[in-house]
């Protein structure tokens, strides 16, 4: 069998793996799609050689936690709360979305996120209101090239608090359909809504239905008023807790709800960007961080904030910094700084993929895992001189300077563009959505009033009592 052969080589490495650590030149082998080698030096007959030098080499970022339907109305909750977007989006436009319009809206935000250096995206795929959009969104998660997690969240329609509906059970059919390997590029997860949004006795079902499926379960908690009714608490006592959880939010779940699901070796998503725009809390990286929980970064929503990892990291590092500088004796005085960037690269990297229950195949550069590679230009003047790699991805990257993308081996992107999807097309697709979603606005009483610009803003679905969501 013949063996296909890349050699990245002479760039700054950044593997995010702490026996290989960084290399301020180095190389990387890729063969069959896999990371063969890291060192100094690597000398190879017979390999494609990709020039690095002037470049950060880095492992592919991870998303966490993403609603990439939404994609075609991007921005225009940017001034909105969470209640705001809970009913201009999630029970206003959700409803007018066709199966073409899901697939648009899960291909443009894929390909958002490839060309921003995101190779494994969680799809929180909560607008299925029919099995064709689910159809849809699945396949424009197999068109992308990307790697992907499936998270099958049913329709918007299910979402109404307190849901008495069950979850869809056409998730057996995708799952037979589309996803009978795990070692596929694109995967399931289960996105349950937990008991901050159903009756109990729904909750425990949609549990016993992942734990049917035999797939990781995400689930949001603690976003806003709606994360005052102690849901981890609730959900320990009724034995869903577990290490094959990804708790998405947390802002205001109590101290000891952390503990519980750091004791059950839980994992957790973080959306500093949403969270501190819309109001569902202060994020809760340091909360997370002092009972154990090392957490992943997620995009959320485009409806409201910008779907790169960079503008997250930036978001969680200056959010915490704050926090832990508000929280001193003498703020601005403090010691030293607890949370590094090093820490915030990790997030959007190596916990990303432990949360999406993929570590063992990407989230590092790492001999024998899968090559999802970001080669990051270091040559604009904004990373002129190079002296701390890091720092400089953090807070100096932006969308712009990632120069190429691999997934498994494959380019997905090579000298600044998309290889092998069709940008004009999708954009000409994305435009075609978004005026047939506005028109049909019209006459929806619910968001009828809806205008481009900026100046809408809907009414706001209110959040239950904290005590309302209990046995």
């Amino acid at each position: 069998m013949s063996v296909e052969r890349t050699l990245i080589t002479g760039g700054t490495v950044l593997t995010v793996d702490p026996e290989y650590g960084r290399l301020d030149k180095g190389d990387v082998l890729v063969e069959n799609g896999k990371i063969a080698a890291i060192a100094p030096r690597l000398d190879v007959v017979e390999a494609e050689v990709i020039d690095a030098t002037d470049m950060i080499v880095l492992p592919g970022f991870v998303d966490t936690h993403r609603h990439t339907w939404q994609a075609p109305v991007r921005n225009i909750g940017s001034d909105w709360t969470l209640g705001q977007y809970l009913a201009g989006i999630h029970f206003g436009f959700s409803k007018l979305f066709r199966p073409h319009d899901t697939y648009v809206g899960n291909l443009l935000g894929v390909a958002e996120a490839l060309d921003s250096g995101i190779t494994t995206l969680l799809d929180w795929s909560h607008n299925l209101e029919t099995p064709d959009h689910a159809d849809s969104a699945v396949q424009a998660l197999l068109d992308s090239g990307s790697r992907a997690v499936f998270a099958h969240g049913g329709g918007a329609s299910m979402w109404h608090v307190p849901s008495a509906i069950p979850h869809d059970r056409d998730v057996f059919r995708l799952r037979d359909r589309y996803f009978s390997s795990d070692d596929q590029l694109v995967t399931m997860a289960f996105a349950a809504r937990g008991p901050q949004f159903t009756t109990p006795e729904i909750a425990i079902e949609d549990w016993q239905l992942a734990r049917e499926l035999g797939v990781r379960i995400t689930v949001h908690v603690g976003d806003g008023e709606w994360g005052k009714s102690r849901p981890v608490a609730w959900m320990r006592e009724h034995g869903l807790l577990g290490p094959e959880v990804t708790y998405v939010h947390c802002n205001t779940i109590g101290d000891d709800e952390l503990k519980m699901i750091a004791d059950t070796g839980g994992s957790a998503s973080v959306s500093a960007d949403i969270e501190t725009q819309m109001g569902h809390g202060w994020p809760a990286t340091g909360r997370l961080l002092d009972v154990g929980i090392r957490p992943g970064l997620s995009i959320d929503v485009c409806t409201s904030n910008a779907g790169n990892m960079f503008n997250a990291m930036r978001s969680t590092l200056a959010v915490q910094r704050a926090l832990d500088n508000a929280a001193e004796e003498r703020p601005g005085q403090q010691d030293r700084i607890r949370l590094t960037c090093r820490d915030v690269l990790e997030f959007a990297t190596i916990e990303g993929a432990r949360a999406n229950g993929l570590d063992r195949v990407t989230g590092s550069l790492t001999p024998g895992k899968d090559a999802d590679i970001v080669l990051l230009r270091a040559d604009a003047l904004t990373m002129t001189p190079l002296n701390n790699p890091a720092a400089a991805v953090v807070y100096n990257g932006h969308p712009g300077l990632v120069d190429s993308v691999m997934v498994r081996g494959r380019f997905v992107k090579r000298d600044g563009k998309l290889t092998e999807l069709d940008v004009n097309r999708i954009r000409a697709m994305a435009i075609e959505t978004r005026d047939y979603l506005v028109e049909q606005a019209k006459t929806d009483p619910y968001i009828a009033e809806c205008a481009l610009g900026g100046g809408w803003i809907p009414g706001s679905v209110q959040p239950p009592r904290a005590a309302a969501i209990v046995d």
